[in-house]
């Protein structure tokens, strides 16, 4: 306020009478004008006079319009001490005249030293405005990010000093070597802008400074590839052309925020450091329109894309979704005051849309799963594509479950009867609530487990039907085993479906081998007659060679699983084989035709079970497409199914 009524006292710079623009130093130096009463002169007038004597060389020296020199010559870059020199005869300037206007606001000692003021001002926003715009390469903000920080550059006024040991000057004079440039750039604009402020032209200096650097944010956020697009653009957009949009803005927020908009505020923060108002005002001017640029881009894509919302297309919006998430404590660090509340707002908004736009999606993925109607077996009982395509979806999904877990926490859980805890061994009652992220992979997956159900009952081998699922619920167990699912649907649930799996491998074992283990004597040592060990032995050839058959055309894909059934058909075929062989053998060897009673020695038999289930390996990783048939039947499944 003092300030301000120091300012009204004054003649303004824009409506002095006088030639403020021009003045010359024997207008000053006229003995008339310095003429005074013969009365003794007052504290006040004495000191007006010193002051005056001591400034007016000095700001007259560097008057653009006396002299070229000081036209084109930077006060700042020629001889920094005489700069510093500058600012404090400005400063002493400034409090001469406070003072001296409270016994005489009439003088004309007041009137020449606001003339001298007006002059001194013109110079410090010619050199602020030189520094800004000549040292661009020392004031970005990557340079500056690793020079200065926010909590490290508040100050005032009264911190003002000039010390005479500094060695950080230019012009003739030598930068200390451990001195970075940028911030020797950044002190003296400091020096300029608290005293243009102090002396009640902060205004003027406000405006160089936003005309400067807004013009750098926002040339900035468009080379990083991110521009304003209208709803009807967007809309318009095939998807190669929006998913490189999307990808520059990833890029875009991690730059801008680690050190475009960083950089900045450090930069206003230093340079204002002694005006909190002004401060805010004007990094919120400069940076406004490209941070809002930058964060409605997410809203405007969740808003008015005709495919975003599409499963395939959930990892981008998954990707900006985290973005926003990870840069959150940034953005409110960075846009803290109260003007830059429309930042933060438009930042959440991005954020709620994007949520709005997942839950969606995945809504969408859950339809089409539902929906999925195809009839074809896949060949020898193998993993089918749905599998594949459904848990890479999923596992992807649950790279995410940090964002997720908040996303799904406001969508509305699958029903609990949708989840039958006896099978999945998820707990979730009233008093303990599973978390929603594994209720609904749980329930994702339930619905795959159904329509795998479905598609084994078009198999006309029952034996097969089980190797399907024992393949398709193994590769499901692999998958959540190796993947964040285990985190989130638990060991008790992968033990409970890897039981499932023994079920449906001992199934598939009791249906297509049973006839081979019931072709042998269950005690192989009991003395026999001729012909019974003809016939066990007649039995054993075609029951065995029609099994092979069969399921040579099977396919197990999984190491594990398909050692475990090679191991469990071997000990119950083998060594029962074995004994009853080695103790008949030599005895039909010397009867005509014996060849055709034994045509299997037990190595031939091992050797052939050690041949099953490599043939006609189908699985392929292959992403899926997630445009199932468009067929609404939904076959569902039953608890004992499984």
């Amino acid at each position: 306020m003092r300030r301000k009524n120091m300012r009204n006292l004054c003649c303004s710079p824009k409506r002095s009478t006088t030639d403020s623009t021009s003045p010359s130093t024997s207008q000053f130096s006229s003995p008339s004008r310095f003429s005074f009463s013969p009365s003794r002169p007052s504290f006040s007038d004495s000191v007006m006079d010193r002051t005056l004597e001591m400034a007016e060389p000095m700001i007259m020296k560097w008057d653009p319009n006396t002299t070229t020199f000081a036209k084109v010559t930077s006060l700042f870059y020629e001889n920094r001490r005489e700069a510093k020199d500058f600012i404090k005869c400005v400063y002493n300037l400034q409090k001469a005249m406070h003072f001296h206007s409270t016994e005489n606001s009439k003088s004309d000692k007041l009137v020449r030293a606001q003339s001298l003021m007006q002059i001194a001002v013109k110079r410090l926003q010619k050199e602020f405005y030189q520094i800004l715009s000549m040292n661009k390469a020392h004031l970005d903000p990557e340079s500056i990010s690793t020079v200065s920080s926010r909590t490290s550059t508040v100050s005032s006024t009264s911190d003002f000093n000039v010390a005479e040991d500094d060695d950080r000057v230019i012009g003739g004079e030598s930068i200390s070597e451990v001195e970075d440039f940028s911030s020797v750039v950044m002190a003296d604009l400091r020096l300029i802008a608290e005293c243009m402020i102090s002396s009640g032209y902060g205004k003027e200096c406000v405006k160089i400074y936003k005309v400067i650097r807004k013009s750098i944010i926002d040339e900035a956020i468009y080379r990083l590839g991110v521009e304003k697009l209208s709803s009807t653009q967007v809309h318009k957009m095939d998807w190669e052309v929006l998913d490189l949009k999307i990808k520059d803005w990833l890029n875009a927020v991690n730059i801008a925020m680690k050190t475009l908009f960083n950089g900045e505020r450090i930069l206003c923060d230093h340079v204002f450091a002694s005006n909190d108002a002004i401060r805010e005002s004007c990094f919120t001017e400069i940076s406004k329109d490209g941070a809002m640029i930058l964060f409605s881009f997410p809203e405007n894509l969740s808003k008015n894309s005709k495919n975003i919302k599409s499963p395939e297309k959930v990892f981008r919006l998954l990707d900006m979704y985290t973005t926003i998430v990870e840069h959150w404590p940034e953005i409110e660090a960075i846009f803290s005051s109260d003007s830059e509340y429309v930042i933060r707002s438009q930042a959440l908004t991005s954020l709620v849309k994007l949520g709005e736009s997942i839950r969606t999606a995945l809504v969408e993925f859950e339809t089409a799963l539902q929906k999925e109607s195809s009839k074809t077996p896949v060949a020898g009982g193998g993993v089918h594509h749905l599998t594949i395509d459904v848990m890479n979806y999923i596992i992807l999904l649950a790279d995410f479950s940090n964002v997720l877990s908040d996303i799904l926490a406001e969508a509305p859980p699958p029903a609990k009867v949708s989840l039958p805890e006896s099978y999945f061994g998820i707990s979730d009652s009233n008093e303990s609530p599973a978390p929603a992220i594994s209720l609904r992979f749980a329930w994702l997956i339930l619905i795959l487990l159904c329509k795998l159900d479905s598609k084994a009952k078009h198999y006309k081998d029952v034996f097969l039907a089980y190797l399907f699922l024992a393949n398709n619920l193994q590769y499901i167990v692999v998958k959540v085993r190796t993947s964040n699912l285990k985190y989130l649907l638990g060991e008790n649930w992968i033990a409970k479906l890897e039981e499932k799996v023994k079920q449906f491998a001992s199934n598939y074992e009791r249906l297509g081998w049973s006839h081979v283990i019931e072709s042998l004597p269950q005690e192989p040592s009991t003395a026999m007659a001729p012909h019974q060990v003809k016939g066990i032995f007649k039995r054993f050839n075609s029951s065995f060679a029609e099994a092979h058959r069969k399921h040579s055309i099977c396919v197990v894909p999984d190491s594990k699983l398909r050692d475990d059934l090679k191991i469990s058909i071997g000990r119950k075929i083998l060594p029962v084989y074995r004994e009853f062989y080695n103790k008949y053998r030599d005895a039909l060897v010397k009867e005509r035709h014996s060849a055709h009673v034994i045509r299997f020695a037990p190595e031939d038999v091992a050797h052939r079970l050690s041949d099953l289930f490599f043939e006609l390996i189908i699985e392929s990783e292959s992403s899926s497409s997630f445009e199932f048939s468009p067929s609404h039947t939904h076959h569902g499944c039953e608890e004992e199914d499984f």
